[in-house]
Formats: structure tokens, sequence, C-alpha cells
């Protein structure tokens, strides 16, 4: 039965959780699936977009005999509850059978490759990851990147190399023998493997160190946050991760046909894992990988409607800026009815956009929310029900949601009424355990009536029909003379402007007022409009007359992560240096060295080399926030 309101969330929270039966982990529950459909596509992978028709195929009985062969092999090389394997990989077959046969042997971290070689070697050091599997050497320059730093980790033994060729033709195709041989005469630290001759040597019908593992079991590792710092280490279970799963799946079931679901994000993100990995193949549904940079692969967005077309996709994520880039794609004569749904999800989505891409397409687009502490996924709006722009929609069946009130303590003061702002918290089997580094817990869980909720730190509020909406980070708050500014009201504005594609409102640095309200501008394709005229758009369109911004800058792209979420440390750290030369110029210091970084305890600070006497400077500078190292 489809869902359409609140009631019918509450109606399947009728029968007990309990008696749903729930796979204890993702390995059983990726084993059932197999049971189920043996014959069936499980996984489909396509090297590159001009290649989309010539795909790597695995169906389900190939699929879990390779889950269960790198399981086995992760088992023989040590991998345990306590001493993880991580993975530091594109996109790829290989990096799925990684992830679920981790989990199944122990424990899987997942790491941006794009982090720098120090942060990943810190992640690595503190989970004490016994196997690391990575590209081969030549391959992507990954080996290059981070081998320098593996041999300061004292409990590695094993790095796994996955060998791409077998996916590559062309002018890409290379013999990385040659790599190899020098890369291992250079290491006696650990040993190296390869991970596909590994898993051939291992058994694929059974495991040859069976656990009895249970929900509560830890199942992986993600780095979360990052703004401030280095990435915390989040601890899910694998009844989270089948939980949430199944819960998303009850929210968007169909009618029983298989659905084939594209993954374009990385796979070091929880949303490319669950929403399109663990979701369909606990469904029986089939998940294809478009290259291996997913999105940014060459031609992926160009041709994706081709893509489409070809593979008969049901369904695909993404964020913003993914469905902002596709509407520059003609579909032409692709036939993409096979497109149900897509989900957006990361960041908030302009209701502009959505209505723009949905008439433009003919493809729902379902807004949800979530966050890593929850697994992934904790609201959606209904594909069958109500879906409102700008709403990240109904919480999911069993989990509880609610935007609650705190005191001056940070504690628990009042469930928020409807439609009063407070901070969003959500308790369910879906909630991770909680961080690796337990004194990053502090002022992360809420007390309520004797039970723990997890503080999210995002603001919202939830209407009289149940639906979510978020109004901002309450870490991203802008404070300009003890006045709290929600960024999300200038960005809200800004994006009304028919020339405004993307906004991100950030604080900058005053030695008066702490913080000035900044905004940053990117425009659509071709549109033309000054700084100024956006300035006073923005001074017509947003209430509050403090969160009018002081400056707008319009910039050809703005920074972005991994997975679309414009990065506003970049913008952040472009303020502060900006104030610095600013306060030079007027204070006649000259500069000799300057950068502006995050640092591993978090916080964003300034090193500062001057030439001559630095003193007026630093006096200058000791009336900011921020803080300044002088050389």
């Amino acid at each position: 039965m489809p869902t359409r309101s609140l009631s019918d969330i509450e109606a399947i929270e009728a029968q007990s959780i309990s008696s749903r039966a729930l796979p204890e982990s993702t390995f059983e529950a990726l084993l059932a699936s197999a049971k189920r459909n043996p014959h069936a596509k499980a996984l489909t992978f396509f090297q590159a977009a001009s290649s989309y028709n010539r795909a790597h195929t695995w169906t389900y009985a190939e699929f879990i005999a390779d889950v269960t062969r790198a399981a086995n092999a992760f088992h023989t090389f040590g991998v345990t509850s306590d001493h993880p394997v991580a993975f530091v990989l594109p996109n790829l077959p290989e990096t799925h059978f990684t992830i679920w046969g981790g989990e199944t042997a122990g424990v899987v971290l997942a790491i941006n490759p794009m982090l720098e070689p120090s942060q990943i070697a810190h992640l690595l050091r503190t989970a004490r990851v016994r196997v690391l599997v990575t590209l081969a050497p030549g391959q992507e320059g990954l080996w290059a990147k981070i081998s320098g730093e593996l041999v300061t980790l004292p409990d590695l033994r094993v790095v796994a190399w996955v060998d791409m060729t077998p996916y590559l033709d062309g002018e890409e195709a290379q013999d990385t023998r040659g790599f190899a041989d020098a890369a291992r005469s250079a290491v006696s630290s650990f040993d190296i493997v390869d991970l596909r001759s590994a898993m051939q040597k291992q058994p694929s019908d059974h495991l040859i160190a069976p656990r009895t593992i249970q929900a509560r079991d830890p199942s992986s590792y993600f780095c979360t946050g990052g703004t401030t710092g280095l990435p915390k280490i989040a601890v899910r279970t694998h009844g989270g991760e089948v939980f949430d799963a199944w819960a998303v799946a009850k929210v968007i079931e169909s009618d029983g046909s298989p659905r084939t679901f594209f993954c374009g994000l990385p796979l070091f993100h929880v949303n490319a894992q669950l929403v399109t990995g663990l979701l369909p193949w606990m469904c029986g549904d089939h998940v294809l990988i478009g290259t291996r940079e997913g999105y940014r692969g060459k031609g992926v967005i160009s041709r994706f409607w081709e893509i489409v077309s070809h593979h008969r996709v049901s369904m695909f994520s993404g964020v913003p800026t993914i469905y902002a880039a596709l509407l520059d794609v003609p579909i032409e004569d692709n036939d993409i009815s096979s497109l149900q749904f897509a989900i957006c999800g990361a960041a908030p989505m302009p209701p502009k956009l959505i209505e723009t891409f949905e008439s433009r397409t003919g493809v729902k687009i379902l807004e949800g929310y979530g966050l890593t502490e929850g697994t992934c996924v904790s609201s959606v709006n209904p594909p069958e029900g109500e879906r409102i722009p700008g709403s990240i929609g109904l919480r999911l069946p069993y989990q509880q949601m609610r935007a609650v009130v705190l005191n001056a303590e940070g504690r628990f003061a009042r469930m928020a009424d409807v439609d009063e702002a407070g901070i969003i918290a959500i308790n369910g089997p879906n909630v991770f355990s909680g961080y690796l580094d337990v004194r990053q817990n502090e002022d992360l869980w809420i007390e309520i009536d004797g039970e723990r909720w997890l503080n999210t730190g995002d603001l919202g509020r939830q209407d009289h029909n149940g639906y979510f909406w978020l109004s901002g980070r309450k870490k991203e708050l802008i404070i300009r003379s003890g006045h709290n500014i929600d960024p999300k009201i200038i960005e809200d504005a800004l994006h009304k402007h028919p020339a405004v594609a993307l906004a991100a409102a950030i604080g900058r640095p005053d030695a008066y007022a702490g913080e000035i309200p900044v905004v940053y501008v990117q425009l659509q394709p071709g549109a033309v409009v000054s700084e100024q005229e956006l300035l006073e758009f923005a001074a017509r369109n947003i209430p509050e007359r403090a969160a009018i911004p002081k400056h707008v800058k319009i910039s050809p792209s703005l920074p972005m992560t991994a997975v679309g979420k414009i990065f506003k440390p970049a913008l952040q750290q472009l303020e502060i240096e900006m104030a610095i030369w600013s306060e030079a110029s007027r204070v006649g210091a000259t500069i000799k060295e300057l950068s502006v970084e995050r640092h591993e305890k978090g916080g964003i600070g300034a090193k500062v080399r001057v030439i001559g006497d630095a003193r007026a400077l630093r006096n200058a500078l000791d009336r900011y926030a921020f803080k300044s190292k002088f050389l």
C-alpha cells in the first residue's frame, strides 16, 4: 500500500517492529535476496559514459558469491570488529565487495579519496585499520598519493590492490606490473596483495569463519563533519543499516516489478551505499554504477538521458547541483518513461528548481533528509502523497522525529509546538552508536522521558500535517552583535532571483560585530546581473534587517564537496584572508606569508609572517574571533 500521509506511517507502525523479523546483519539481508532471486541482475557497471552499452553485470548469485569471497579474504588478513578494513577507492564493483564483505568479516571504514594524505593516515590510525583496499599503482595516482603515509600506521598488515585494467579499454588500459613491482620492493612493514586474486582463492558458498552478528554490532565507520577540523568517525550498526534501508523501501515501495537504481554519488558516502545499494538489493532490484567517478565522470551528465533510456533506469539520487546540470541536457528522443522518481538530499533544493525539473522531465523529485549519524535517511516526501517543495517530508516509520526546545544548558525543555522552530531530534533503530572517539559525543544526546534522542544540530519545524521543514544548521548561524542569523533566510531570498543558480551565505569576520553576513552567488548559465542589483534585491526580500548581507559576491562556481554540498569553510577561509589583508593595509603592515587552514582539533585559524614589526597587525587581529599565529 503506497504511503501518502503521516497516518499511513502510523498504520505501518500498528504492527510491532519486532514482528517484522528484519535480518540481523547486512550479509543476512543480501543472502536472503540472493536466495529469492539468484538469476536476477543485481549489479551492473560501465566504466565510461561513451561505452554505457558495454557493461559488466553480476546476478544475485554471482554478487553474493563475491561478497562471500571478500569476507573470507578479509578474515584471513585479520580483519575483526576492532581492526577494520578501510577503502580508498572510486566507484567500482570491488568497492561494494569490500563494503559488504568487510562488514561481514568485521567493520569497514569508508574514506574519501580526495582527503589530504595526512588526513587519510590520521583516520586509518585512529580506527586501527588492519587492511586497506585501494587502487593499484599507476591508476589515478592514489597509490602515489597515500603510500608514503602508510608506513607510519602501526596496525596496518595488508594492502589489497584493485586493478582496474579488466574494466578499461583503448588508451586507458595499461600494464601496471612495473608499477606494482617497484611499489612492493619499496615497503616491508605490510603485505601487498591483489584483491581479485585473493578473493578467487576463497570459497564462495560459505563463510570460513561464520560470525553470530547481532543487530547492535558495529558494521561500518563513516567519516562525518570535517567542516571545522578533521572528520569524526561515526560508528554505525548492522541493525541500523538494515532497518534504514527497509524503512525507506516501505515509503517508496512500488508494484513489485524489478527496478534499476542508478548510482552516481560516491560510494564513500552513506547515500550511495544505502539508497542506491543496500535498499534496492533488499528489494531484489538492480543497481547500476555509472562510471568510477559517478556523476563527475566525463560525459555522464551530457549523456544521462541516453543512459536512462538504454538501461531503463527507474530511480536515481542526487544533489541540487546535479538536477541543475541535467536541466541543460535536452531529453530529445530518449525514452525516459522508466523513471519513477528521483531523490534529492544533502542540501536544500530551491523550489523553483524542483518545479522546472519536474515540468520539463515529468520525473517526480522526492526531497528527503538524513545524516550519517542516523544511518542515512530520516525523512522523505512520499512519492504517492503530497510532495511539498522545500519540505523534507515525513519521518520514517518506527523512527521518531521531533523539533524540540532546549534550555540554556542545552537540555530538553519541551517539544516544540506545531510550526515552532526547534532543534531536530531523532530516536529509533537507525540512530548510530556514537563517535569512535567518545570525547566527541559531548552534547550529542538529548534525554527525553528517559530515552536517548540524537541532537542532529539542525534547526527546523513540523507542520500540522506532520511534514518537516529545515531552517538551517545551528553551527552555521551567523552571529552579528549577538543576533543569530539563519543563513537560509538570505539564501532563500537570493534563490528567488531568476539569475541566481546557487547562493551561500556566511559570516565575514568583523572586529566590532563579530560577524557580518555576506553571500556568494553562482549565476544561471548566460545570466547577466550586477552584484549591486543582487544586493538591492536581497534587501527587498529579506524580512530581518540584521540579515541583509553587506556584500554580494558573484563567483563563476562555488566550492563543492565530493557529494555536491556547497563547502562553506572554503568561503569562510577566503573571508578571513581578506580580513587579514585589509587590516594589514590599514595598519601599514607588509605580509610575507599568509595561510588560513582548518585545525585538527577544530576551528579555522591563520598563520601570518610579516616583514618587520608585527605588533600593529597582531593588535588589529586580536579583535577578531578567529585565531592568528604569527610566524
